[in-house]
């Protein structure tokens, strides 16, 4: 028998009450592990909570606020109180800015996308290393970046720029956590149906279209798509993978 991907594994997702983090909270709990979904919405935790109990999962959430420091210690906290130990978590929480060029990005566009969308997840690895050190042992880290972070990106400067420095970050703590046996990668997904994609193209209409254009596959990415991916890079069947920003991007910068 083909065991479960994630079995008995403790994992934290940040961002999960939508999208990418809503459909990897749902995927983690249906490969065996107890969920603890983190964000700034309590009806979107709730639901999605209430989901995944709903067919035989276990999960809990807790309200967090990536841009707060004490929020994201507590949220990360909350898992170890929960369940004894942390083993795996997914950075996914991130926050977007209307497209433009460098010279249209307001300032406090640019500080809340660096409060939440930079330090907010080395606030979340700072925390989740510190739990895996002092519960479990070993572990692995996702972060999820974008394929905008890999070249540069004239529409969404700041937000790529932030996605970027993600990319470094993953890299350093990978080489810094893995003598512990820690793992640390990043994701960098492409055009995918989230939320943030259609409020994108509100402001510039056909995006999706344009971008589905130049896929070879063809297609837009649905949430599942990028979760599976985290998922494996979470579990033990990636276990001599550390240090990676794997595109999920359906071929779009190959």
């Amino acid at each position: 028998m083909t065991s479960l991907l994630l079995d008995d594994k403790i994992a934290f997702v940040s961002g999960a009450g939508r999208g990418i983090g809503a459909a990897a909270a749902r995927l983690f709990a249906h490969e065996g592990a107890k969920v603890v979904l983190a964000a700034r919405t309590e009806d979107q935790l709730k639901a999605v909570t209430e989901e995944i109990r709903s067919t035989g999962g276990v999960a809990d959430y807790v309200v967090c606020d990536l841009a707060d420091p004490s929020s994201v210690q507590a949220a990360v906290d909350r898992a170890v109180d929960l369940h004894g130990r942390l083993d795996v978590a997914f950075n996914n929480g991130a926050t977007f800015a209307p497209p433009g060029p460098v010279d249209q990005v307001t300032l406090a566009d640019f500080d809340r996308l660096y409060e939440v969308n930079l330090r907010g997840v080395w606030l979340q690895m700072v925390a989740e290393v510190a739990a895996i050190r002092a519960t479990a042992g070993t572990g692995a880290i996702v972060n999820n970046s974008s394929v905008g972070s890999l070249t540069g990106n004239p529409d969404l400067p700041a937000y790529g720029a932030m996605k970027r420095a993600v990319n470094s970050l993953t890299e350093s703590a990978a080489i810094s956590y893995g003598p512990e046996n820690i793992r640390v990668n990043a994701i960098a997904p492409g055009n995918t149906r989230t939320e943030m994609m259609d409020h994108w193209q509100q402001v510039s209409p056909g995006l999706a279209e344009r971008l589905i254009a130049f896929t070879p596959l063809r297609r837009q990415a649905d949430p599942a798509d990028i979760a599976e991916a985290a998922a494996w890079l979470l579990s033990d069947r990636s276990s001599y993978v550390t240090g990676v920003v794997l595109r999920v991007d359906g071929g779009a910068r190959a």
